[in-house]
């Protein structure tokens, strides 16, 4: 016979449980045991010979290692590299302006930006989210512009500094459909501030960590490049993909991380140029898990069954693991990678996974994502076990 028990009987129930030793969690790995099963289940054939390794965090011991100084294809991962590097040379609460004056000379605008990375196309999403607006900047300048002159303009001359090159075409593109013809003329700073009347249009972005944990958690392509070449550019390195590259080895030797086999052709990881290792992604990883710089890296990685890209993962193939795994995914064509953090009771893991050898089937990158839930399911666990309902009879 069950009997409820009273609010007295319930508090010492609770006592008694937090009190006694604590068991393991069902199905989760001793450490001792990690090595010899981890061994066994990434010889899985969905994982086709991965890169891979597990690095307790607190001591940096590495507890699993498998082929983790190949130069793998990362895809997304490389998004770590991005991210990192950018903090690495701005501070995460700067945010970039983009200010539009009208020219001391006639028909002439200046655009004084500083490569906001984050410019939207679509205006509602921009006032949803305080990014700055690309129809805002165009609807502004022309109707302040023709408030100031006294005439509809048909021409322009735009003189720029700060902007992306993406994002210059898009307004020249948007003044176009509005009867407005431009051309335009790079300048340097100092320029733009010498060349300018009044100002037309002011617009300031969020700030950088709020645009470094949306790259993670979304897995932002465009983001994620504009971040790298940010970094570059403000290090002083050229604004392409070699600049990018260089900064990557600059970052990852300032951390005391050997870069030689790291080959970079983009920051966001779809190229499949891209080299990293497992053992490189990992130490990056351990060097800035309590660094407050880096903070925003580990807050916008998506959790596993809860948030961002690892929304839907883990949900069945490894539900203990569920809110226990942060993580960069990763995924191309033959590639599956998973890099982060996995929380198991009182430690905490650091891993590393590509898998770039599977077959370019859709059904392939499933089987491989779903090989590595399970392995991640076989050492996570709260820091406080599961409770189990006392009941008196």
């Amino acid at each position: 016979m069950i009997k409820h028990l009273r609010p007295l009987g319930i508090l010492l129930a609770f006592a008694l449980a937090l009190s006694a030793a604590p068991a393991q969690a069902i199905g989760k790995l001793a450490p001792t045991a990690i090595p010899a099963v981890f061994q066994t289940l990434s010889n899985s054939k969905f994982l086709a010979d991965p890169s891979m390794i597990l690095v307790d965090a607190m001591t940096g011991e590495v507890v699993f290692d498998r082929n983790s100084t190949q130069a793998r294809k990362p895809a997304s991962v490389i998004k770590l590299l991005s991210t990192t590097s950018v903090l690495s040379y701005l501070d995460g609460q700067k945010v970039f302006n983009t200010n539009i004056y009208k020219g001391i000379n006639p028909s002439t605008i200046v655009i004084n930006g500083e490569y906001d990375p984050w410019i939207s196309l679509i205006q509602s999403q921009a006032k949803k989210m305080g990014r700055t607006s690309l129809p805002r900047l165009g609807f502004n300048t022309i109707n302040r512009y023709s408030e100031i002159t006294g005439t509809k303009t048909k021409r322009l001359r735009i003189l720029y500094t700060g902007l992306f090159p993406q994002d210059l075409a898009n307004l020249q593109a948007f003044l176009k459909k509005r009867g407005v013809r431009t051309t335009v003329e790079r300048v340097t700073t100092e320029e733009a501030v010498m060349q300018s009347a009044e100002p037309l249009v002011l617009s300031t972005s969020p700030t950088l960590e709020t645009m470094v944990k949306w790259t993670l958690l979304w897995s932002d392509n465009v983001l994620a490049e504009r971040l790298a070449r940010l970094a570059a550019v403000t290090s002083g390195e050229t604004f392409n993909t070699q600049g990018v590259a260089d900064t990557f080895h600059t970052v990852l030797t300032s951390f005391g991380i050997d870069p030689d086999k790291i080959e970079v052709s983009d920051g966001s990881g779809l190229s499949k140029q891209n080299r990293v290792t497992a053992k490189a992604i990992a130490e990056l990883l351990m060097k800035i898990r309590n660094d407050p710089k880096y903070a925003s890296i580990y807050d916008g990685l998506p959790i596993g069954g809860v948030s961002g890209t690892l929304q839907k993962r883990f949900l069945t193939t490894a539900p203990q693991a569920v809110g226990l795994v942060h993580a960069k995914t990763g995924t191309l064509s033959g590639t599956v990678s998973l890099a982060g953090y996995v929380d198991s009771e009182d430690r905490q893991y650091i891993f590393v996974a590509i898998a770039d050898k599977i077959p370019r089937r859709y059904s392939a990158s499933e089987r491989a994502r779903d090989t590595l839930d399970r392995i991640l399911g076989k050492i996570a666990a709260p820091i406080f076990p599961e409770l189990v309902p006392i009941t008196t009879s």
